[in-house]
């Protein structure tokens, strides 16, 4: 049944802000139990990992330079748990949940299939590239800006015995990265005000690169804090209670610093086999390069050539004292849990 007329803009706002509808016509999908991940390892029997991350924080970098590994493989974005609809959806309507666990189903043992049928659906699709390339340890790299700690659940009902790789920036660098990268990959979802500083970047950048004027509105600079907030406190706290050891965080600067340590912490979290020097070479060649930034050179060069992609503290030279003051507000309790300095 559609919406009343009363109720459609704050239900496209909501879609615009988080990429969902209310869930009135969603059940709630039960947990995958031990027993039937055992069972399931029994067919799909590769190990698999899942990389979180707040928008702009090292994701895709992390899965190149992860899967450099000849045991590892890793693509991009299914959103199996991070972006609406979810592999959830695939059960969630009331009518797929009772054909699931209908009582005259002998072949769900009396119990909702859902889980098995998530399980083996992700499962496939995970392995299916990784058996041609010969990997045994396989994962998918989905920013969780969206759903934030509820994406961590969601990922524990269907992988209990999967591993999180979560990864963590300074959400000041984040906040401008992000939005650098809707001016130049997405400029049609900016509001009229966006699109005025936009255009004002691209005639005169100079005012914009020192501090002078913000490239964020109010409400903008805002969101950005709060959602970086969100996202770290509430994934680093479902993580560690719901994975455990099977739970990894690390720092996208660190891994700047320190690629062949903080690679070889990670590839060992995944219990791959130590790596040697031939892979040390990979990852120094690997990491030389940025396809990203060239990408975004040839999408809008005007405002990417204004800028050093990937560079730590971005945000001290771009951060008007507006700015500056509400990230102090917001988020400098979190920055100084991570270890990043305090906002001046």
């Amino acid at each position: 049944m559609p919406y009343p007329v009363r109720q459609r803009i704050p239900l496209a706002l909501r879609l615009l802000r988080r990429g969902e509808l209310p869930r009135a016509d969603r059940r709630e999908v039960p947990s995958i139990t031990l027993e039937e991940v055992a069972e399931a390892r029994t067919f799909f029997p590769l190990e698999k990992f899942f990389i979180f991350g707040h928008a702009r924080s090292g994701t895709t970098m992390l899965t190149r330079l992860i899967r450099l590994h000849p045991e590892v493989h890793c693509n991009y974005q299914a959103h199996f748990f991070t972006r609406p609809p979810l592999l959830e959806g695939l059960v969630a309507g009331p009518e797929v949940g009772e054909w699931l666990k209908r009582g005259s189903n002998r072949w769900n043992h009396g119990r909702d299939l859902s889980p098995v049928l998530l399980r083996a659906v992700a499962d496939y699709i995970l392995e299916r590239e990784a058996r041609l390339e010969g990997k045994r340890i396989v994962g998918d790299k989905s920013p969780s800006s969206l759903l934030d700690g509820e994406a961590v659940r969601l990922m524990h009902k269907v992988y209990p015995d999967g591993y999180l790789v979560y990864i963590v920036r300074d959400g000041r660098d984040t906040a401008v990265s992000h939005r650098f990268q809707t001016f130049i990959e997405f400029p049609e979802r900016l509001s009229k005000e966006d699109q005025r500083i936009r255009l004002q970047f691209v005639r005169e950048p100079g005012p914009f690169l020192s501090g002078e004027r913000s490239i964020f509105t109010q409400d903008g600079i805002t969101r950005a804090a709060q959602g970086w907030v969100r996202n770290v406190t509430q994934t680093d706290q479902q993580g560690r209670a719901l994975f455990g050891e099977r739970y990894l965080s690390l720092r996208y600067e660190d891994l700047l610093q320190q690629p062949w340590e903080q690679m070889r912490r990670v590839w060992d979290f995944l219990d791959a086999s130590p790596p040697d020097e031939e892979l040390r070479q990979a990852l120094v060649a690997e990491m030389a390069h940025n396809p990203d930034a060239e990408w975004q050179q040839q999408k809008a060069q005007d405002i990417a050539q204004a800028l050093q992609k990937g560079r730590q503290g971005t945000w001290l030279e771009l951060f008007t004292a507006r700015d500056r003051q509400v990230f102090r507000r917001i988020a400098d309790q979190t920055l100084l849990a991570w270890g990043y300095q305090a906002t001046p």
